[in-house]
């Protein structure tokens, strides 16, 4: 007889396909591409077969460093190849829709890193044409497989903490890094860029509650250097109908030596807590009894991988990804809703018919 405690031990490691052989392509060859895709596509024994960029020399230089055997010379070079089953679009989020589409006309299974598209209604229109055209296109929110994350959705999935009530998280970190990166053109990079993370697990751990209104604001910290041209400070609130809700809090710039994200995910009868991207942990109370998990793998690179490996498994298995683009659309929504009120001074923008 399963135990109470056996209920909840889960297997929160990445799907992945059984044919680990069919060809990616990736488009856009920039830092992330190099840094993350790459090595972690490597790592689990993915075959890229050829890159493209619009700068050649960022083609070269990854193809290069992991032995990739084509250089791709056009973007219809590449999706004229008939051993590319899967295109990764790794680009700027500008010309992310027009790169999707052309994938899509050429009969690929598209990977795009998020966010998806500038408006919720550009990204819906891809994801019907995918959809008409029996495709997947699937979004690279490699955190859903971060460990502590990915055991949290799993419990709540299996009802370990009952319905959920409220969301915390918080960025214990300092956003200094980005100051005179491209990051730093991105008007709300804490809120666009980096929080949409967190508002797409958020997404995952409320299910298809309905939201009622996004809240968010964003601040340039205090001492925050003149230079610095994105502000580094924010919150957002997310309300849903049912009176749960959420937070994300980013305090910009934060000094400590152990920087993390703390989040805490409170149920009508459990709580979660854990920590990723800092000292990773992941811990269910019930009824004051404390259950910490083991956790094997991170966010980077694996959760990188995850993401293929699962958009992948999903066409073999003929069925919808986990993060399919269609299931991104709540999270866009939510994300650009808290851009809009935090452009806006923190005036609710509700979500309803976005």
């Amino acid at each position: 007889m399963m135990s109470s405690s056996d209920r909840f031990i889960v297997d929160y490691r990445p799907r992945m396909p059984a044919d680990r052989r069919k060809g990616v392509a990736i488009v856009g060859c920039g830092q992330v591409a190099r840094d993350w895709h790459l090595p972690a596509y490597r790592k689990h024994g993915f075959e890229v077969v050829g890159v493209y960029d619009v700068d050649a020399r960022a083609a070269r230089l990854a193809s290069e460093r992991f032995e990739v055997p084509c250089v791709y010379p056009s973007l219809n070079a590449l999706l004229s190849d008939r051993t590319v089953h899967v295109v990764d679009i790794a680009t700027r989020p500008d010309v992310r829709v027009g790169l999707m589409r052309q994938a899509i006309a050429a009969g690929k299974h598209v990977l795009a890193q998020k966010p998806l598209a500038p408006s919720v209604a550009e990204a819906a229109a891809v994801v019907e044409e995918a959809e008409r055209r029996g495709l997947r296109i699937a979004v690279n929110h490699n955190g859903r497989w971060s460990p502590p994350w990915r055991i949290a959705t799993l419990l709540i999935e299996r009802g370990a903490i009952g319905d959920v009530i409220a969301v915390t998280h918080l960025h214990d970190a300092s956003f200094a890094r980005v100051q005179g990166t491209h990051f730093d053109e991105i008007p709300q990079f804490a809120i666009y860029d980096y929080s949409i993370h967190w508002f797409d697990i958020t997404r995952c751990w409320l299910g298809e509650a309905a939201v009622e209104c996004v809240r968010a604001r964003s601040f340039r910290t205090p001492h925050q250097p003149a230079a610095a041209r994105t502000p580094w400070g924010m919150w957002a609130e997310i309300a849903y109908d049912s009176g749960a809700s959420a937070v994300v809090r980013g305090v910009g710039h934060s000094r400590t030596g152990t920087p993390g994200h703390p989040f805490w995910v409170h149920g009508t009868e459990a709580t979660i807590r854990g920590n990723v991207l800092g000292e990773d942990f992941l811990e269910l109370e019930t009824s004051g009894r404390k259950q910490r998990y083991l956790l094997e793998g991170s966010w980077y690179p694996d959760g990188f991988a995850a993401t293929l490996g699962e958009l992948m498994a999903a066409v073999e298995e003929d069925r919808e990804p986990f993060n399919s683009a269609r299931h991104n659309l709540l999270s866009l929504a939510m994300t650009l809703a808290a851009v809009e009120s935090a452009e806006r001074d923190g005036a609710a923008i509700p979500i309803g018919g976005r």
